[in-house]
């Protein structure tokens, strides 16, 4: 019975209307079931979901009419890395998520139908439950801190001994001019020391940085988390 779920539904390499029809059915399934997992817990478009629905099969597609046709498999794996799946990188999760639904239809073209059920619901699952789990998360202590400085004040080392005080580790990450130049933006991503007052460590750099705007915010996902 085992190896009746791992196996193929087309012999020979022939491909019959059962085949093929049980083969997109089954894609198409499999595809909406991913594109259900990714929309929990996650930020999507509905285009992007549409999409994951229907990757599966249209990959099945593609490998049923290249199955044992090198020539054209070539070709196809050509014309695929030429297209740009979107017009914006996306984030290693969108990225993960595709590549789940390419190879859904992968093994569906094959005919490997338990194989796709069995693999899209075992890493669709661990997907989720990694999401939400604190796996790979920062910790509480990581900050971003952006701190607006007059173009006179020499920044570079200004603030070292309070980050020495109250931080354990700040590294500067980005640096820009504002106001006509008039004004420095820096951007450090700190982590604070257990039982520090964040707010006195604001008062202190106020003092030195002539009472202009400074934020201490959660890091937000973007570039830094993208593949």
């Amino acid at each position: 019975m085992l190896n009746l779920l791992f196996s193929s539904i087309i012999t020979n390499g022939e491909i019959t209307a059962n085949s093929f029809l049980g083969a997109t059915l089954c894609s198409l399934a499999i595809g909406i079931f991913i594109a259900f997992m990714y929309t929990l817990g996650n930020k999507y478009s509905k285009s992007y979901v549409v999409t994951l629905a229907l990757l599966p099969a249209i990959v099945e597609v593609v490998i049923m009419m290249v199955n044992g046709n090198i020539g054209a498999g070539i070709a196809v794996a050509g014309a695929f890395s030429l297209v740009r799946f979107r017009s914006a990188a996306g984030t290693g999760q969108e990225i993960t998520t595709v590549f789940l639904a390419m190879a859904v239809g992968l093994a569906t073209g094959m005919g490997y139908i338990g194989i796709a059920c069995v693999f899209a619901v075992i890493i669709s699952v661990v997907n989720l439950i990694l999401n939400k789990s604190s796996f790979g998360e920062k910790g509480d202590s990581v900050r971003t801190m952006k701190i607006t400085v007059p173009e006179g004040l020499d920044f570079e080392g200004v603030f070292d001994d309070l980050f020495e005080r109250y931080t354990t580790s700040a590294k500067l990450e980005d640096v820009r001019t504002s106001g006509m130049g008039s004004l420095y933006k820096l951007t450090y991503t700190v982590s604070f020391r257990n039982g520090v007052s964040v707010k006195a460590m604001m008062d202190e750099m106020r003092q030195r940085n002539g009472n202009l705007e400074i934020s201490c915010s959660r890091p937000i996902a973007g570039k830094s988390d993208e593949l």
